[in-house]
């Protein structure tokens, strides 16, 4: 099965590529997501070995902030049944999981965000999920020809 490209929007003040970098052995699970589309994504879609932008959300300036790996496929995301998480959902259990998440690893930090403005105005990037007016999933597929765009850019942000 061929590499796939992703989009992961977290806000910094809550899990930024910072903490994702001083995680131990740069990883942590990608947690928290109660959407069913993105649910779906991270147990169906997302495999070992895909890769990420990391994105700023609700930041000054919203954009990517750095490069993450996939290194574990989806499995029950178990913040969702423990009553002490700020992700607890009492329909969700080890017996009936609900929502899942995927381990990722830190691979790269930009020296400053790639805009969310500049992504906008580049050509060949009008498709992408995140672009789009109204997109809030946290969770988005990047085409192969956009991760290309996206990583063409990031060069000068390095």
């Amino acid at each position: 099965m061929p590499k796939r490209y992703w989009l992961l929007k977290s806000e910094p003040d809550c899990f930024s590529i910072d903490d994702l970098e001083a995680a131990p052995n740069h990883t942590e699970h990608w947690d928290g997501v109660r959407n069913y589309q993105a649910r779906n994504i991270l147990r169906d879609d997302m495999k070992v070995g895909d890769e990420a932008l990391f994105y700023h959300s609700s930041a000054d300036p919203t954009g990517i902030a750095g490069l993450c790996t996939i290194t574990r496929a989806g499995y029950p995301d178990h913040t969702a049944w423990d009553p002490e998480s700020n992700h607890f959902d009492p329909k969700a259990s080890p017996d009936n999981p609900v929502w899942y998440m995927v381990d990722v690893t830190f691979k790269s930090k930009l020296r400053e965000t790639l805009p969310l403005k500049v992504l906008k105005e580049t050509p060949g990037l009008e498709g992408m999920m995140v672009v789009q007016r109204g997109s809030r999933l946290s969770v988005q597929p990047v085409s192969p020809e956009e991760w290309k765009i996206v990583r063409k850019l990031m060069k000068q942000y390095e």
